[in-house]
């Protein structure tokens, strides 16, 4: 831990940066963990989010930083409250004490050292809900290696196959490179999904989310995971991609994906023979997915915690 504080490499960006109370990594952050939000989350895959809801920690800053972002506010903002490890282990369990589905890790590579240290803290203190890894999947697989038997589940996202458009909108030609290898990992260490009256318990789900205009790397993408992985995993197409206002540099994806181009993929996806995948219906690219980070970043019916 000493080690990743004096020079980060937890990502692919491998910035080496001195983590202290002032400087920045890549991601934006110091070592001091920031989340911007926890809640009960409805908008995940059905067997995450339960019936009452993920227990979600969205973490402040990120090492890919898309230009479309959604939650740019917590990703390149200066969102988010100051959280000990201590502090982070107590929020797990307030999340599982108000019947959480699952405890979901949202963006939190560059603070995978404290996170596994207040994993092991709430684990021995009564936390067993399925610990969700919720990432863009810009990973390292030394760093993805350290969280072997903390967490269930992996949720990361496969956004591109191509280096040209991996690197017009996040800068990382060797997203394809880095993911693929991180997935591959993730699914080493939790084998098959698992499932329990509905709710995932173990497994690996792979979310895509189809760009306008891009729907050609989609289906690239969807060909390598099943050809891979066939049914050891299930995938999620998405079709929520919303566009924000600040776009006018990459006006080819200013706007929302049409019905056809989504049809398209999903087509694709029964043609190759896929059949453990979510799909989305009617119109779900709505601000409904993007939380309100300007909320108390606790529960609004916890009132009382040392957080606090």
């Amino acid at each position: 831990m000493k080690e990743d504080k004096e020079s980060c490499m937890l990502c692919p960006r491998a910035c080496k940066v001195q983590r202290g109370e002032e400087k920045r990594g890549y991601c934006g952050e110091t070592w001091q963990v920031r989340a911007a939000r926890a809640s009960l989350h409805l908008w995940e895959e059905p067997c995450i989010s339960g019936q009452k809801g993920s227990g979600t920690i969205f973490f402040s800053g990120c090492s890919l930083r898309c230009v479309f972002c959604q939650n740019k506010s917590i990703a390149r903002g200066d969102k988010g409250r100051k959280v000990t490890i201590e502090q982070l282990a107590e929020l797990f369990l307030i999340l599982q004490d108000n019947k959480a589905s699952t405890i979901n890790l949202v963006t939190p590579t560059h603070f995978v050292p404290q996170i596994v240290l207040a994993l092991e803290r709430a684990k021995k203190n009564g936390l067993i809900l399925p610990v969700v890894y919720n990432t863009a999947s810009y990973e390292m697989v030394e760093t993805i290696q350290r969280l072997e038997g903390l967490v269930d589940i992996y949720l990361p996202d496969m956004k591109y196959k191509s280096k040209e458009i991996s690197d017009k909108y996040s800068k990382a030609p060797d997203y394809f490179e880095y993911a693929s290898k991180a997935i591959k990992e993730m699914v080493r260490q939790v084998g098959e999904p698992v499932f329990e009256k509905g709710l995932m318990k173990h497994g690996v789900i792979v979310r895509h989310m189809v760009m306008p205009g891009y729907t050609k790397d989609s289906k690239e993408i969807l060909k390598y995971l099943y050809e891979t992985y066939g049914n050891k995993i299930y995938l999620s197409i998405l079709n929520q991609y919303t566009p924000p206002k600040d776009l006018q540099e990459f006006p080819e994806i200013q706007r929302r994906v049409t019905k056809r181009e989504y049809k398209k993929v999903v087509d694709y996806a029964i043609e190759l023979g896929i059949e453990r995948a979510f799909v989305q219906e009617g119109k779900t690219a709505q601000e409904s997915f993007i939380p309100d980070f300007d909320e108390p970043i606790f529960l609004e019916n916890v009132t009382k915690s040392t957080i606090l």
